[in-house]
């Protein structure tokens, strides 16, 4: 058997019964938000602002801009090729070379086109020789001009001079007419006189004899008058009068002697450019043509002013301008043996080295800019709607990240899709045709040029931001085509 011992019982006291908590009581939220879910909620909230401040920049860039991560940089590439062929003497650059307009990158040997200077040189001192000998020789031909001028002027006073005698010849000729019909009258009045034998036979030869002199005077006289008439160009007779004194009122411009002194002259001055004279013309007439040359009649000054217009001088000079176009092609020549940058920018592709013989044209290098570069974006074209000239870009490079943007607007759009423009166009009318979203390459230009330190090479991945919202700006802003501009001429060569 055992023993049991019970304790002894005590009475409590009756509690009364706990109510029951009602929904968003105070007792229902302390006894809910325990310290773990006020630390969980918490931080949910800041995660929703962390993950809301990430994502606004991204959700407003998406709302506000336009952009495509197929787009590149691409700029200017100058061939560098030599003007002139030769051999190569020195090249004084290689690849990755960073290089200025102007710097020599490339020499050619120049002793051949140095000794063609001095031989067009030679030609031009030759030639201005020549000038000078013309224009000798053509004041030779002015002075036999003004020779030839006062030997038509004797001419003219020759002729006058035998009109003179003409006349005076004629007199004569009367004189002795006078003088024979009075010997005639004597001869009839002895021959009345001698069947008297009023005179004696010698009176009566002598009257004679007087007669015959008298006629033969008369026939010498007339014989020197014919004479005189011939040498004027003249019948020995007039036809239409019997005044042997009669000559045409312009015989002194119109005869023959007269006529070849005027052609003489006028063969002279036209080696030294005047025109010829009608055939014509007397020599009244071109004397009074060749003084109208000048306002005042000034012989010598005409004739001065004739000196550089002289067929054989105009001549000379034009030899002498070709001669000295040689001479500077020469020297252009030998200034082409020094092959300089055109641009500035970066060497690239160097495929010379010294005593290489080289071409006219033949590439030699490139030189890329470092300066006039832009970027080519290929936007779809579902996404070219709102983009205008003008517009804003903001551009990301790969290489840089996010650490460094560059600002820059779009300036024009190419007239063609990627596909178009490729070497090997598709042919959508073969049947093989499958519609895809195309591509068209605008391009972004720098707004200023890319700073040293974060430089742009050509063909780098960049993503451009064309914030389409914004008003554009710049020229051309609004369009979608740029209207024909001439571009400024570049800077001058330094040579």
């Amino acid at each position: 058997m055992s023993i049991q011992q019970h304790e002894p019982e005590t009475t409590a006291a009756p509690q009364p019964p706990t109510p029951a908590p009602t929904p968003g009581s105070t007792v229902d939220r302390t006894s809910r938000l325990t310290p773990k879910r006020l630390a969980w909620i918490i931080g949910s909230l800041l995660a929703l602002v962390v993950v809301a401040w990430l994502l606004a920049p991204h959700i407003w860039l998406a709302l506000n801009t336009a952009s495509t991560d197929d787009a590149y940089v691409n700029g200017h590439v100058t061939s560098v090729a030599p003007r002139v062929a030769g051999q190569v003497a020195k090249v004084l650059v290689d690849d990755n070379y960073c290089v200025k307009q102007g710097d020599l990158l490339v020499q050619l040997d120049q002793e051949p086109y140095q000794v063609q200077v001095d031989i067009k040189q030679a030609l031009v001192d030759t030639a201005a020789a020549d000038v000078t000998a013309a224009e000798a020789e053509v004041r030779g031909i002015e002075a036999q001009a003004r020779s030839l001028r006062w030997k038509l002027q004797d001419a003219i006073e020759q002729v006058d001079n035998q009109v003179a005698v003409l006349r005076a010849a004629v007199a004569t000729l009367e004189s002795k007419i006078a003088t024979r019909d009075r010997a005639r009258a004597d001869f009839r009045r002895s021959e009345r006189l001698i069947r008297t034998r009023a005179i004696t036979d010698e009176e009566f030869d002598q009257r004679r004899e007087n007669l015959k002199v008298a006629e033969s005077l008369v026939s010498e006289a007339r014989e020197q008058v014919y004479q005189i008439r011939v040498a004027l160009g003249l019948p020995p007779r007039p036809e239409n009068s019997d005044d042997l004194t009669s000559v045409p009122k312009d015989l002194n411009q119109t005869s023959a002697s007269i006529r070849m002194a005027l052609a003489e002259l006028v063969q002279t001055t036209a080696s030294i450019g005047l025109p010829l004279a009608k055939s014509a013309a007397t020599p009244r007439q071109v004397i009074d043509e060749f003084v109208q040359m000048d306002e005042e009649g000034d012989i010598d000054r005409i004739l001065e002013r004739l000196l550089p217009e002289a067929p054989a001088v105009k001549q000379a000079k034009a030899k002498l301008l070709q001669a000295k176009r040689d001479l500077e092609q020469a020297k252009l020549d030998l200034r082409y043996c020094d092959v300089l940058a055109e641009i500035d920018g970066v060497v690239t592709r160097r495929n010379v080295n010294p005593g290489n013989n080289v071409q006219v044209g033949q590439s030699l290098m490139a030189v890329r800019s470092t300066t006039e570069i832009w970027i080519d974006a290929n936007f779809k074209e579902t996404e070219l709607s709102d983009l205008r000239i003008g517009q804003r870009a903001e551009i990301y490079v790969d290489m840089y990240g996010r650490r460094q943007s560059f600002e820059g607007r779009i300036t024009g759009f190419a007239m063609g899709t990627g596909s178009t423009l490729a070497l090997l166009p598709p042919q959508n009318a073969t049947g093989n045709f499958v519609k895809i979203v195309q591509r068209l390459p605008v391009r972004i230009e720098l707004t200023e040029p890319p700073p040293d330190d974060t430089p742009l090479f050509i063909g780098l991945s960049v993503i451009p931001y064309v914030y389409f919202k914004e008003p554009p700006s710049g020229p051309h802003a609004g369009e979608r085509l740029q209207t024909y501009v001439q571009r400024s001429s570049p800077a001058k060569r330094r040579r």
